[in-house]
């Protein structure tokens, strides 16, 4: 089943169910309107973090004169940061006592991370309403049970709660998270269309120049799209033609990488997308294209990508599995024909500018799709307008937002029920994001870790991420490597530190501590080790790995990473494999000192 945005339709013979709390058409509209404002604050972080589950949470009380009033607000910055249940919590304080909480999506609630429900627990919430379930399987509905097993009260949208009131609560829970549900459901990056195209529909014209066809706020507008996305696509025509440069340009945060399609590698040598200081370029071609020039991109510091068949799907079947979320596409018309045909493109944002170029040659934002009747045409669902400076932004779906109910019982659920189910157990287990089954073993986790800084004195880390990325630069005098390390300490996310990290590394390799390469290894195994030994549902899932190969799963990092078919060294898994052997060697000492009759303990008297 999957929502039609615009306007949302339920079932006609819903009706609002009553709960104890909700009893009146006013209380559900209340429900809602904080639902809502929950979606919104989710979405605030984006464009300067990466892209990542959204998450906001409203705690609301009933006040003395019997009006509803807001006591705590909160939202996720980044993955690795505070969950906005605890923000919520900490800016509520006693007043959470019998409150309710309102959180656009489902928590995260796993063995190793239960933060979100143990605060909301803990603060003595009453109630909470949840706008959507978590659409990962491995994470749904167990944030719900977790929290009706404490005795909360727990409203899930759609479920629970089922009336007209509530379908635009419902609606902007889907929209924040469309990404993450796109992903979940189609098993693709959430991809976006954006051109800007005349009033008679071109993108350049006849002779190709295309500078500028929208304004000055639409460019930013575009900026702004840019940050929210963890890539960001053209083929070789666009950078033939237009040699663009595809940063964010918005002061700071987080930067898409830029991704070039291009089968036959027949791409300029000097072009603005191979400076790779600020952001990385990934080019994805066809095997065995132009070897040579594969030769000169890697000597820039490009990455390259071949694939037996070069076509949008598998491109984005790799995307996926190099964790992205988002995806924007800021192609001509022939990749974007290719795009949407091969069903990967589920947005569309079209910038209309009022002008006219004419031209029979002139190119349209759409190729050829092999249509001849107009009752084949595309129809975008959920349509907006919008006038941006002079400009108009039409926006809509090409495929509606996926709401994944009804709720298919995991396998974990199934083996409870029926004992002759058993779970998978592959013999390899694979980790990359934080939001995976153990997602937990990234270093970019939020698990604050207490090591020495580069004074000796012990310094609470935010995360390994943290940790790792300011040893680049300790020891060294130079003014510019002191600030970048303090500016590594003091950044708000592990996506903040690794990006402040890699770019001073990349501008200035010689700031780097010169025995940086001999050393890593050590560095991260040191707060790896601190990390799992300072929690013990960390150290308890790590040892329930044994007898697995744990693999990195970083399809473009050859050194942590297992790489995109294994060609990569892998010692992030390698570290936690070898703290697995730790561990259990540890426990097994303790097991044997245990058994020990007391006559056969040795006490050595300290002098």
């Amino acid at each position: 089943m999957a929502f039609s945005l615009g306007p949302l339709k339920f079932p006609s013979s819903l009706v609002c169910r009553a709960t104890p709390t909700t009893s009146s058409s006013s209380s559900l509209a209340l429900d809602a309107a904080y639902i809502k404002r929950a979606a919104e604050l989710a979405d605030k972080s984006a464009g300067f973090t990466a892209p990542h589950p959204n998450y906001g949470c409203v705690i609301a009380t009933t006040s003395g004169n019997g009006e509803r009033v807001v006591v705590g607000e909160g939202y996720l910055y980044a993955q690795g940061t505070t969950p906005a249940e605890l923000q919520a919590v900490e800016a509520a304080g006693e007043s959470c006592r019998g409150a309710t909480a309102y959180i656009n999506m489902e928590p995260n609630h796993c063995l190793a991370d239960q933060a979100a429900v143990s605060a909301l627990v803990q603060a003595g919430i009453a109630r909470v309403v949840i706008g959507i379930r978590h659409p990962l399987q491995h994470l749904r509905g167990k944030a719900v049970r977790a929290l009706r097993s404490e005795g909360l009260l727990v409203d899930v949208l759609g479920e629970d709660l089922q009336c007209k009131t509530v379908e635009e609560g419902l609606k902007s829970c889907l929209l924040v998270n469309a990404p993450l549900l796109y992903r979940a459901s189609c098993r693709v990056p959430f991809s976006v269309l954006k051109y800007a195209m005349t009033l008679d529909g071109k993108i350049a014209a006849s002779s190709g120049h295309a500078s500028w066809i929208s304004s000055k706020k639409s460019r930013t507008r575009v900026f702004d799209m840019r940050g929210r996305s963890d890539a960001v696509i053209v083929g070789g025509n666009t950078v033939r033609r237009d040699n663009p440069r595809l940063t964010a340009r918005h002061g700071g945060g987080h930067l898409p990488q830029r991704i070039v399609l291009s089968k036959s590698l027949d791409l300029p040598e000097v072009a603005n997308l191979w400076d790779v200081t600020e952001v990385s370029t990934l080019v994805a071609t066809q095997r065995g294209a132009k070897r040579s020039f594969q030769k000169y991109l890697a000597s820039k510091g490009v990455e390259v990508v071949e694939f037996e068949i070069l076509n949008p799907k598998v491109v984005m079947e790799y995307l996926y599995d190099r964790g992205c979320l988002s995806v924007l596409w800021e192609c001509g018309g022939t990749l974007a024909a290719s795009a949407i045909s091969s069903g990967v493109i589920h947005k569309v944002h079209a910038f209309v500018a009022p002008k006219i170029i004419g031209g029979k040659n002139a190119p349209s934002p759409v190729g050829e799709l092999g249509m001849v009747e107009m009752s084949q045409a595309l129809e975008l669902i959920d349509v907006h307008y919008e006038q941006v400076g002079p400009d108009m932004l039409v926006s809509g779906f090409l495929q509606p937002v996926p709401d994944l109910t009804p709720v298919i019982p995991s396998v974990d659920e199934t083996s409870a029920i029926d004992p002759t189910v058993s779970p998978f157990e592959a013999s390899i287990i694979f980790f990359y994001k934080t939001w995976d089954p153990y997602g937990a073993f990234s270093n970019f986790s939020l698990h604050p870790i207490q090591l020495p800084d580069e004074n000796g004195n012990y310094y609470s880390w935010p995360s390994v991420e943290h940790y790792y990325q300011a040893h680049k630069f300790v020891g060294l005098g130079d003014p510019v490597a002191k600030n970048c390390l303090e500016e590594i300490k003091n950044s708000k996310s592990p996506e903040e530190a690794a990006r402040i990290g890699r770019r001073m590394q990349r501008q200035h390799p010689d700031l780097v501590r010169p025995d940086w390469e001999s050393v890593k290894i050590d560095v991260m195994y040191r707060a790896l080790k601190c990390k799992f030994s300072t929690y013990p549902n960390l150290t308890s899932m790590l040892l329930s790995t044994a007898g697995s190969v744990l693999v990195e799963a970083s399809p473009h990092d050859l050194f942590w990473g297992g790489g995109r078919e294994g060609e990569g060294l892998n010692y992030l898994g390698r570290l936690l494999m070898q703290l697995r052997s730790e561990f259990l060697s540890d426990s097994a000492q303790n097991a044997d000192d245990r058994s020990l009759r007391p006559d056969e303990i040795k006490v050595q008297k300290l002098p």
